[in-house]
C-alpha cells in the first residue's frame, strides 16, 4: 500500500541527533535494506516523519516503514523490523 505523495517529511538527517544519543557511530551514513522492496539506502536518504509521538523513517523507494524511534524521559525505543540489515561504516582499527 503506497501512501499519497506528500512533502511533509524530512530527510534521514533528522535522525542524526536522536540516534547519536544511542550510538557512537554516525548512523546517518549507515545503509539499510528495506524488507518491503529490497532497496538499499543510507539512513540520511530515508523519509522521516517527526509529527507523531516519535520519529518514523520510510523507504524512499516503496514508502515502507524501516525504523521507528520514540524517546521518553528515561528510555529510547528503537524498532528496526522494517530493515533487513544495517551496515555501519567503521574506521579501521
Amino acid at each position: 500500500m503506497n501512501r499519497p505523495e506528500t512533502t511533509d517529511y524530512e530527510d534521514g538527517n533528522a535522525l542524526a541527533g536522536p540516534l547519536g544519543e544511542l550510538f557512537t557511530a554516525d548512523v546517518t551514513v549507515a545503509s539499510g535494506r528495506c524488507t518491503g522492496c529490497g532497496h538499499t539506502a543510507l539512513v540520511a536518504e530515508l523519509r522521516v516523519y517527526a509529527h507523531a509521538p516519535g520519529m518514523v523513517a520510510r523507504c524512499p523507494s516503496c514508502d515502507a516503514v524501516l525504523l521507528r524511534l520514540v524517546r521518553t524521559p528515561d528510555a529510547a525505543w528503537l524498532d528496526l523490523r522494517g530493515t533487513v540489515c544495517m551496515r555501519v561504516p567503521m574506521s579501521p582499527t
